[in-house]
């Protein structure tokens, strides 16, 4: 790891004022960043922690939306949503081990965007709106690939606002040693349809599976998508499961989570 500075703002305005140094970064939970410092692929010279700003934590429940701060970690989201949000904070819940629920945060894990992470289909399935230090986009224009995101240089995710669902459910197939989805998938039931993310799948990163939505909307039942296939085009395709074995897993969860969910 090469040498770098350590700045702990406690102001989003100061975090924001830091970043705007040559090669600084926003560390959140560091789950990701650090080892890959570690490993050298990446050297920033100056790393801003977000987890001491004050207006970044915690979760808040008003008109019925979620709001989580973007330094909040995954187990602090699953203990204060668990009453508002159950699916969202049985998500959080199953993240890692316990070690890296208590130290990893929402904003980092969604500024990253891995293709294998939990908390992007949560986000997209609820048709949440990401909120930045400048701007609030939506989820359907947030997710732009693997590790791709609508955020500009510099730009901090603050937080995440979740309008809570009817209904809702989280699927996950994991791989083990990892604990990252190999496959997962959020179904979300509003008055007005079925939003469907699938995670850990696509090169592409995560994804609606449109048409389980359309079917799922006139039929909120498993038994709706049992005509449905997934393309294996695309498809992650790996030493731990072929393209093939993971759109037959959208499928499977996707149907898991709608009967759970109901």
């Amino acid at each position: 790891m090469h040498n770098f500075e350590l700045v702990k703002p406690t102001t989003i305005a100061e975090a924001v004022a830091a970043l705007s140094g040559d090669e600084a970064q926003p560390l959140g939970g560091g789950q990701t960043l650090i080892p890959t410092m570690k490993q050298r692929l990446a050297a920033p010279t100056t790393l801003v922690s977000t987890t001491g700003i004050a207006e970044m934590q915690g979760v808040s429940v008003s008109g019925g939306v979620v709001s989580v701060g973007g330094a909040t970690t995954h187990a602090t989201v699953a203990a204060e949503a668990a009453s508002a949000y159950p699916a969202l904070a049985d998500l959080a819940g199953h993240i890692g081990d316990p070690a890296v629920r208590n130290r990893g945060t929402i904003g980092g894990s969604v500024a990253n965007n891995d293709p294998a992470a939990c908390y992007p289909a949560a986000v997209l399935a609820s048709g949440a709106t990401v909120k930045t230090n400048t701007r609030e986009i939506a989820a359907d224009d947030y997710f732009q690939g693997m590790f791709e995101t609508a955020l500009d240089e510099g730009e901090i995710v603050t937080g995440v606002s979740f309008p809570v669902p009817e209904a809702a459910n989280y699927q996950k197939f994991l791989q083990p040693a990892s604990r990252f989805a190999l496959t997962g998938v959020f179904v979300a039931k509003f008055p007005d349809g079925v939003r469907v993310a699938v995670t850990g799948a696509s090169e592409e990163g995560v994804f609606r599976w449109t048409e389980a939505e359309a079917a799922l909307s006139a039929n909120f039942s498993a038994d709706a998508i049992a005509d449905l296939s997934v393309s294996a085009d695309g498809m992650i395709n790996d030493l731990h499961g072929s393209g093939a074995y993971r759109a037959h897993l959208i499928k499977v969860l996707t149907g898991r989570a709608v009967t759970a969910a109901g």
